[in-house]
């Protein structure tokens, strides 16, 4: 049987992280593994209301087919957001996609070709190498600073290769929790402007800054960027909505690879969603989870600090879900994981987020899904841990 497989399936191998979790499905594990949004945000009874309220009214529709690029209304919610934010986006550039990861796989049906070059983050988000993988392009990287992508590195990059894509989370980055500086994001606008390669800046953690000010996109300074955004961080992720932001020629080209994988975004859902989006004040749902998230996270750093070694570093982050550690130089995160489940603690380690194959001293840690006892606990084992691991 495997000699029928496609070439391609021998590139792609299974999340990292959806292996791991596996693993932590033993109720007595503490998982900072997974990066997943804590479930008490999810209005559940509002949602329970406006499903309800869309099948009394417009039942027979909503369960109907529909277009392609998604319900008119949800699209143009979606660009009356980014207008408040300072960028002007027509309705008729914005299709709803099964969460901001489909955007991933139409964008790579669309431009590449086998053995195209794809230039990710050092680390980048592990889906986005699964995804982009598929398509058997070859993964270049630039290395993240403190304020987004080292800029001499990213020119040099793109002087030495033809770079088809780039492809970046400029905000609270998964896996690192970095953002771009807005000097950092208009540098990368100014140098891509000259450039063939297309911009994909995935945004799906953008609402969630509980520290600091917003920062407009880099699509604000570069009109032909594809922006990626969804709804997964600030309504559910079980829903899997999405949307994904192009110019007309491109978007031309994605409506078609949207039509041959799935004709439409389910409908039901992007009815509910929009109900919801305009029943609700959004606003201050997104500011207790903002809330929420700026506790827990305050929590682990100051966890970390005192059970973990001095030598040990670890990104801040100022919103989104996850921040970074880095062992020092010799340790590997694969070796800590085996003691740390021994401790009944989980984490990802962060060589599954290098297309380069490298970091191996370095880890993820999701703390929007844990309560503050098992922060509390969980850094605690982990900080053992890792002196086990350092043979202190």
């Amino acid at each position: 049987m495997k000699n029928l497989f496609a070439d391609r399936m021998n590139k792609v191998h299974k999340s990292f992280i959806r292996e791991i979790l596996k693993v932590t499905e033993d109720p007595n594990i503490i998982s900072f593994g997974g990066g997943l949004p804590n479930p008490k945000s999810f209005p559940v009874t509002e949602i329970k209301e406006v499903v309800s309220k869309v099948l009394s009214e417009n039942g027979e529709e909503v369960l109907q087919y529909s277009t392609t690029e998604g319900y008119l209304p949800l699209r143009e919610y979606i660009a009356q957001r980014y207008a408040k934010e300072g960028l002007m986006v027509h309705a008729d550039e914005i299709l709803i996609t099964n969460g901001s990861q489909q955007g991933i796989d139409l964008i790579s049906k669309v431009f590449l070709n086998k053995g195209d070059n794809v230039l990710v983050e050092k680390p980048t988000y592990l889906a986005a190498i699964q995804s982009f993988g598929l398509f058997e392009p070859k993964f270049k990287s630039v290395p993240l600073l403190e304020d987004g992508a080292d800029i001499n590195a990213f020119q040099r990059v793109l002087d030495e290769n033809k770079i088809k894509i780039f492809y970046s989370v400029t905000n609270f980055q998964n896996p690192t929790g970095i953002t771009y500086s807005k000097e950092k994001r208009q540098q990368v606008a100014e140098i891509l402007q000259n450039t063939d390669t297309i911009f994909v800046e995935d945004n799906p953690y953008g609402e969630i800054r509980f520290m600091g000010e917003d920062i407009p996109p880099v699509k604000s300074y570069l009109e032909d960027g594809i922006l990626l955004g969804s709804f997964s961080k600030i309504v559910s992720p079980g829903m899997r909505l999405g949307w994904i932001v192009a110019n007309k020629e491109i978007m031309d080209k994605i409506i078609i690879a949207k039509q041959a994988s799935d004709l439409h975004s389910n409908y039901f859902t992007q009815r509910v969603v929009y109900q919801y989006l305009i029943d609700n004040d959004v606003d201050e749902h997104i500011e207790k989870i903002k809330k929420m998230y700026k506790k827990q996270r305050n929590l682990m750093v100051k966890m970390i600090e005192q059970h973990f070694p001095d030598d040990v570093n670890y990104t801040k982050p100022e919103g989104g879900m996850f921040l970074w550690v880095t062992l020092p130089e010799g340790l590997s995160s694969l070796d800590l994981f085996d003691i740390a489940i021994k401790e009944n603690v989980a984490f990802v380690p962060g060589k599954a987020f290098f297309a380069d194959g490298s970091g191996n001293n370095t880890l993820r840690l999701n703390f929007s899904n844990s309560n503050e006892e098992k922060i509390e606990e969980g850094i605690k084992r982990l900080g053992k841990a890792i002196y086990e691991l350092m043979g202190k």
